[in-house]
């Protein structure tokens, strides 16, 4: 006689029980699934159970103990609570020693001083051309002989246009301050570059000191409204591509103006250590950018890292080089000005936090690139080991090398272009040119923040595949697409990950 087997393992339905309903997810042991294959935000840890049916990749169903997982393109899994312990070590000091120097060095404002009335150390309102009538130059003009000199150079044939030529009386009336309404005249030469018109918005400044006749003259046009119609379309195409994150971005911009604006400069106008003052300040506009655009993730802190040590390497480089040049920080009108009003301020101090604050804003791209390319990479292939992961970033890390070192030297080119075109002019070598000052200086801020770029690479490749493949727990979390696509290969036998 023959004996009926039963088997071993008697089918069961999980998530069966008294109130489920046919028809219920619950009853044929569906479990709702979030993008990283965890149910009610908990990852299935019990590979024994749920048996019924098991999602593999793809939405294939296999039976037996595996369990399934579904794959999405969104964030990063979580890491390990020991791994992010030993990143919160690091980082937790290091934010609280960045909150200190901020309450340390708060400056409170700038310090007070006497205007000069030169360049931009004036008194201006905002005015308005109310009228403009054309009348002869030899009318106008102090001098009304003929000019005698050479006409071929420059200020030959501007001393003919001003003897000979038309000129223009502007009526400018004033919109601004306690003497609003007032109007005086301006007299706009020929050679002139900014020609007035009627209806045109001025800026003036203003000089109590000299006769009333004298005290306002047109400095500049009012381009408000311009400026400020280009950055609300900026804002808007933010806004419509990048969604959430991009308003994110567009709150960090702000609040690196805030810090910008009410702390650094105020703080080295105070005597600050410039050096000290753009470290902390850079580093409070790095935390707070990196953050509120990407997220308080493991994946965020890799990139805070890899930054912050680029920006100290940055730092050693530049000072070591500034001072091995003897390099002033002084070369133009505006920094003699600022030196002139402020003897204290360390200039080859304040020329080194230009560069630091100049790099931070490339590194911040370089590293978070670099990070979240490393993440992909680990969720696309979970069994590749750290040095796996280390040779395909560096290999995405060497195109983003190239772009974005030519991109900084042809910012600081462009922004150097009129003194590039004056030495040119000028027939002078490129020996000769590299060797002045002025050029000198932009020559070491281009390279100083280029080797950081450049570092910031495989350091933060390195820091990011280190992370990702030393937490284990995340692997079993984070990699569900080749978890399931191998379950369901093996006919939905899932496979326990080592811990």
């Amino acid at each position: 006689m023959t004996t009926p087997q039963h088997p071993s393992f008697p089918p069961r339905r999980p998530g069966r029980g008294p109130h489920a309903e046919e028809g219920d997810g619950r009853a044929v042991g569906h479990v709702p699934v979030d993008a990283h294959g965890t149910r009610d935000g908990r990852h299935e840890a019990d590979h024994g159970h749920g048996a019924g049916s098991g999602h593999g990749a793809g939405g294939s169903h296999g039976a037996g103990g595996g369990h399934g997982h579904s794959h999405g393109h969104g964030p990063a899994a979580p890491v390990s609570r020991h791994l992010r312990k030993v990143i919160a070590a690091i980082l937790i000091p290091f934010a609280a020693a960045v909150v200190v120097g901020l309450a340390v060095l708060w400056p409170g404002g700038a310090p007070p001083h006497e205007r000069t009335g030169v360049g931009f150390d004036r008194q201006t309102q905002q005015a308005t051309v109310t009228k403009v009538v054309e009348l002869s130059c030899q009318s106008v003009n102090a001098s009304g002989g003929t000019p005698t000199g050479d006409t071929s150079t420059a200020e030959g044939s501007s001393a003919v246009q001003q003897a000979e030529g038309e000129c223009k009386r502007a009526t400018v009336r004033v919109d601004t301050g306690d003497d609003k309404g007032r109007t005086f005249d301006e007299i706009v030469q020929p050679d002139q570059s900014r020609q007035l018109h009627e209806g045109q918005k001025v800026v003036v400044a203003y000089e109590p000191s000299a006769p009333k006749d004298l005290q306002y003259s047109v400095t500049d046009i009012n381009r408000r409204l311009p400026l400020a119609l280009l950055a609300g379309i900026f804002a808007l195409a933010v806004v419509v591509v990048g969604r959430l994150r991009g308003l994110m971005a567009l709150v960090s911009l702000a609040i690196s103006f805030l810090l910008l604006n009410f702390f650094i400069l105020p703080a080295i106008l105070q005597g600050s250590n410039p050096l000290v003052v753009a470290v902390i300040g850079s580093s409070a506009i790095m935390l707070i950018a990196l953050y509120l655009c990407h997220g308080l993730s493991a994946r965020t802190s890799v990139a805070v890292l890899g930054t912050l040590i680029s920006l100290l390497l940055i730092g050693v480089l530049g000072s070591l080089f500034i001072g091995w040049a003897a390099l002033t920080g002084n070369t133009d009108d505006n920094t003699g000005l600022i030196h002139g009003l402020y003897p204290s301020i360390d200039m080859s101090g304040l020329l080194l936090a230009g560069v630091i604050i100049g790099s931070l804003g490339v590194l911040d791209d370089v590293t978070v690139t670099q990070t979240s390319a490393v993440w992909e990479l680990h969720e696309a292939n979970p069994t590749m080991g750290w040095r796996g992961l280390y040779r395909a970033g560096i290999r995405i890390g060497r195109d983003h090398i190239a772009s974005v070192v030519n991109t900084l030297v042809l910012a600081y080119a462009g922004a150097a272009l009129p003194l590039l075109l004056l030495f040119s002019i000028a027939q002078s070598g490129v020996g000769t040119v590299a060797n002045s000052e002025l050029v000198a200086e932009e020559i070491v801020r281009t390279l100083v923040g280029s080797i950081g770029l450049v570092a910031s690479v495989p350091v933060t490749t390195a820091l990011a595949a280190l992370v990702v493949s030393a937490d284990r727990p995340a692997q079993g979390q984070g990699t569900a697409a080749g978890a399931g696509a191998g379950a369901s290969a093996r006919g939905g036998r899932g496979r326990r990950r080592k811990r």
